[in-house]
């Protein structure tokens, strides 16, 4: 393995223990609290409200921080099997670029750009 490829891992590695992180510090902090506001008629309602739209921020960002966390998995993975910086698609060598930029590329930018137009209909 090259030492560039050992720097990629390297990050890959930090940017899971970041993210698993984050995603336990949002589960941690999702406990409903117990205090209710007092003084307006509709303070319930509001407050059902404010929940509601707070507890669907928090699984959106959950949603994506294990999207992201999946994908680091699997460039991890690819290290342990050998085919880390091939794509997934073609199984041709991704761009030293791309990865530097993007460790966790699972594809090519030409298998990537067919499957932005395929998600599109084109």
């Amino acid at each position: 393995m090259t030492t560039g490829f050992n720097l990629l891992r390297s990050r890959l590695e930090g940017e899971h223990r970041r993210l698993l992180e984050e995603v336990k510090q949002l589960e941690d902090n999702a406990r409903p609290g117990e205090e209710r506001r007092e003084g307006s008629p509709f303070g319930k309602r509001e407050e059902e409200a404010t929940e509601t739209m707070e507890l669907e921020k928090r699984l959106s960002l959950e949603k994506q921080l294990r999207s992201q966390l999946a994908k680091v998995e699997h460039a991890l993975s690819k290290f342990d099997d050998g085919t880390y910086g091939l794509c997934d698609g073609c199984g041709k060598p991704i761009d030293p670029a791309r990865l530097e930029a993007l460790p966790q590329a699972a594809l090519c930018l030409k298998c990537k750009e067919q499957q932005a137009k395929n998600a599109k209909g084109v």
